[in-house]
């Protein structure tokens, strides 16, 4: 099938490449960060994604990981569930089952928005117990009382007796200590250095009829996240996804914006990419483009018209 046009036709093809050309944006947000897909709120670069997570949650363009940064260190985010809102990572300092290695800790920036998922829980290990402040002495001075999670207790038993790389180091029981951060508040700070202990560990599920074998367990640390303030999704941004495009916002005025394929940003969503290559070539429908940018596209119908 070949395409006959006059000459005004190709003015006209030429005039709408430049007025496109006008919105490209330098950095057309990603769908994917390695095998993450990456939906609203989260982003791969400034302007992508919403602005209150873009300074915590980045993706290396190299290496395609996506990272979490607090001000306690980087973090590798293994998965993402954005229907339950929830974000889970990795700490490369974290001890395990199949390694035990010295942490400084594990916080949150106090305006992240981010809080722990109720799921998630921390194991203190090696603690000083003459000087951890996790022990308090008792009243009448008799003794000294954990201020841990007492009926969490058998996690520590568990931990130190059947989980190899720990059992090895011989540590007693009475040193361990279950943190669940939903007591400690959103912003939960573990510094290691002025809890007095050598490591911890973090799961966020024990899976069913695993407690007694740690080396089953999920480690790593369950986050959750709101969209603002009442956790409302915001509408302009379906469209926006449905549309193939990735949702935004201005770098200068933080205003939301609709990053569609080629690095065009709009206001609503992307279907006026489809709607226009259907204006010009009528038996082009959105169907038949697929993924393929719209701006890739004029510049074939320029060549074409040559």
């Amino acid at each position: 099938m070949s395409l006959k046009c006059s000459s005004s036709s190709f003015f006209f093809v030429l005039f709408f490449f430049f007025l496109l050309s006008s919105h490209v944006s330098s950095q057309a947000c990603q769908k994917t960060c390695g095998q993450i897909p990456i939906k609203y709120p989260l982003g791969t670069g400034s302007g992508c994604g919403d602005p209150r997570f873009t300074r915590y949650i980045t993706c290396d363009p190299d290496q395609q990981t996506l990272t979490l940064t607090t001000h306690t260190g980087c973090y590798p985010i293994t998965s993402v569930d954005y229907a339950k809102q929830e974000i889970y990572v990795t700490d490369p300092s974290m001890s395990t089952c199949a390694c035990t290695r010295p942490s400084h800790g594990f916080g949150l920036d106090w305006d992240a928005p981010f809080s722990f998922h109720d799921d998630t829980v921390f194991t203190l290990l090696d603690c000083s117990v003459d000087e951890s402040p996790v022990f308090t002495p008792l009243s009448n001075g008799s003794g000294r009382v954990s201020l841990c999670d007492r009926q969490s207790s058998s996690i520590c038993t568990f931990l130190y007796s059947n989980c190899r790389a720990i059992s090895l180091i011989n540590l007693q029981v009475s040193t361990c200590c279950v943190y669940v951060p939903l007591d400690l508040g959103p912003s939960f700070e573990m510094d290691l250095n002025k809890l007095k202990c050598s490591s911890y560990s973090g799961f966020y599920n024990l899976g069913p009829g695993q407690e007694s074998h740690p080396e089953n367990w999920n480690y790593g640390i369950a986050l959750k996240y709101k969209f603002n303030v009442f956790d409302e999704y915001p509408g302009v941004c379906g469209g926006c996804e449905r549309s193939n495009g990735a949702c935004g916002f201005n770098t200068q005025t933080s205003s939301f914006v609709c990053n569609c394929p080629g690095g065009i940003n709009t206001t609503s969503d992307c279907f006026f990419l489809y709607n226009s290559a259907s204006i010009l070539v009528p038996w082009l429908s959105s169907k038949r483009m697929g993924n393929v940018p719209f701006a890739w596209f004029v510049v074939w119908m320029v060549m074409s018209l040559q």
